[in-house]
């Protein structure tokens, strides 16, 4: 891609003014976005302008009439060769203007900075590559329910799942008698230990009331009586005493108890 190069200055005059710094217009009158033509709004014909030069820079000599071609009159707009300072911070005057276009932008034509797409799903896995318990009944579903699909398989030629299904089906046969044997085996082994079970229990059971006392444990059942309400229960056990046994060797007790907490009090306040 050929470099670009700014435009060219091919006069050294001015039109003797002051330079016009870009920090006394408003920001949207300009454009010096980095890898972009720098232009102006000519402040004197309003039109919008090139600015021409590398280290000096100056709006480029134009035309106060825009129909020079259509017969009107070539007249120099005084604002031609006007010097321009860039005194601003670009980035920041950058950053403003591109939050102004995004506010005034319409709200359906606002996009995130970043796009997320949802991950398409994954396409299903063929019937023959699918690792489940295979049964007879289920490979044999899965064969013809291809066959009836495919237009490859016809007659005795199968296509390469077809062939996978054919020899899934024809490996399930073989193997029917000795899962149908094993079936059968699990069940007789599951009625012999519930017999097992059903004849232990009344033995178990005969076994627990003997040893507890069956008829002692009856007759103690039979006994119970009603609660007469408001009664106190045999299991509080005896009223505790609200006071002292011995007052006289109560109070010699607290006598005491109060001279030691005096002593370590005083003690403690002379530390």
């Amino acid at each position: 891609m050929p470099r670009k190069r700014p435009g060219r200055v091919r006069t050294k005059n001015t039109n003797r003014r002051e330079a016009l710094k870009l920090s006394s217009m408003a920001p949207e009158d300009f454009n010096v976005r980095p890898g972009e033509a720098k232009s102006i709004a000519c402040p004197d014909c309003r039109t919008w302008r090139r600015i021409m030069g590398d280290k000096v820079l100056k709006i480029r000599e134009h035309c106060i009439s825009d129909h020079v071609a259509e017969g009107e009159k070539h007249v120099t707009c005084p604002g031609s060769d006007q010097r321009v300072v860039i005194d601003i911070d670009v980035r920041r005057w950058q950053s403003e203007q591109n939050r102004l276009l995004r506010d005034a932008m319409p709200q359906e034509n606002r996009r995130a900075a970043r796009q997320f797409y949802k991950p398409l799903p994954a396409p299903a896995a063929p019937v023959s590559r699918i690792k489940a318990e295979v049964t007879l009944e289920t490979a044999r579903q899965f064969y013809l329910d291809h066959r009836k699909g495919c237009t490859r398989c016809v007659g005795g030629q199968h296509c390469t799942d077809g062939g996978i299904l054919a020899r899934r089906y024809v490996l399930a046969l073989h193997q029917e008698p000795a899962r149908r044997e094993a079936r059968e085996e699990q069940e007789r082994q599951e009625r012999r230990t519930a017999r097992k079970l059903a004849e232990q229990w009344p033995a178990g059971r005969q076994r627990q009331w003997a040893k507890h006392g069956g008829e002692a444990v009856e007759t103690a059942n039979n006994q119970c009586a009603e609660r007469i309400p408001g009664s106190v229960s045999e299991f509080r056990g005896p009223q505790l005493p609200l006071v002292p046994k011995d007052m006289e060797a109560h109070d010699q007790r607290q006598a005491e108890l109060g001279k030691q907490y005096a002593q370590r009090k005083s003690a403690a306040s002379a530390a």
